[in-house]
């Protein structure tokens, strides 16, 4: 398999997409600069700068998919999908259902997300949240560059809004990519390392995080098991289930604001429906609620690091 980035494995899924259906376009901040062999292949008429101005750029997305294309457009960093709220979650979250099904609005937002660049707090803002909790829109969220191709390829080919987080972190780590017609289904977590003691449930940089802390916790002769969850609406619950039905003890990590973020709903589905099989309390691992820093070592305390991970799931299995 070939080595990508996962930058370079957005462009092979948008530039794969594109040969296999006409009717996908891409535009936004930036985009036809960014990926000039894109411009090359495809043409101006379907890959094209836009003015800096999210809403317009939302509102002509909804427009084209609610007309039969298929378009997918780059907001740059995610604070800045503020801009576009009304777009995407009134009217691309809502009017397949207001319709009656009448109408279909295919169409991915793709934003960078995260810590990593030391861009501040108005271009670092980790806002997944908001859009699981959005009727209509769907959310995804890779770890590496093979999940970023095949979840944005699937992402293309939905009949639903579907936001793509990138985290910024990982951008240009380089990573295994299958050739082809390669898919990641949406709703499908991923069980990176089987473990009978406790689970470790994350997305974005901080799967790598949990990885490092399961290797520090195994010389302790404690298993982890590690979950990256990829999608985050649909959410896989039967997968994180399954995996503390066996373990007994979940933590689980991300990088966002920790208060009623991601891991406080898979926390209350847990508690729901797997109470019983506990043997210790849920613990939740997020940032701090307060702006990010520009500084890049202030930027990395706020994400949780692999020795804090791994402290946390010690005390489970020790407590």
């Amino acid at each position: 398999m070939p080595t990508l980035t996962l930058y370079d494995a957005v462009g092979a899924a948008l530039a794969e997409e594109m040969r296999r259906d006409d009717r996908v376009l891409a535009f936004g901040e930036g985009i036809a600069t960014k990926r000039r062999e894109l411009v090359e292949e495809f043409g101006p008429r379907r890959v094209r700068n836009t003015p800096l101005a999210e809403g317009i750029i939302a509102g002509t997305a909804v427009g084209a998919a609610g007309t039969g294309l298929r378009p997918v457009i780059d907001l740059l960093f995610a604070p800045f999908l503020c801009y576009a709220m009304d777009e995407l979650v009134n009217s691309a979250g809502k009017l397949r259902y207001m319709s009656g099904g009448q109408f279909q609005f295919p169409l991915v937002t793709l934003v960078m997300t995260g810590s990593g660049w030391g861009v501040g707090a108005q271009h670092n803002h980790n806002l997944e949240a908001w859009f699981v909790h959005s009727p209509g829109l769907k959310v995804v969220m890779p770890a590496t560059p093979a999940d970023a191709k095949g979840l944005l390829k699937a992402a293309i080919r939905d009949d639903n809004p579907v936001l793509c987080f990138l985290d910024i972190g990982l951008l240009y780590q380089p990573g295994e990519v299958p050739e082809g017609d390669h898919l990641v289904p949406l709703g499908q977590a991923a069980t990176l390392r089987d473990g009978r003691d406790v689970t470790l449930v994350s997305y974005g940089k901080t799967v790598g995080h949990c990885l490092q802390a399961a290797d520090a916790l195994a010389a302790q002769g404690i298993a982890a098991e590690v979950i990256d969850l990829r999608s985050l609406k649909p959410l896989d619950n039967a997968a994180i289930l399954a995996s503390v039905s066996r373990t007994g003890r979940l933590v689980v990590v991300h990088e966002a604001n920790r208060l009623c973020g991601v891991g406080a709903e898979i926390a209350a589905m847990v508690a729901e429906h797997a109470f019983e099989r506990l043997k210790a309390p849920i613990v939740r691992l997020g940032g701090p609620d307060a702006p990010v820093a520009a500084s890049f070592p202030l930027e990395q305390a706020t994400v949780p690091q692999p020795e804090a991970i791994a402290a946390a799931a010690a005390t489970l299995c020790r407590g």
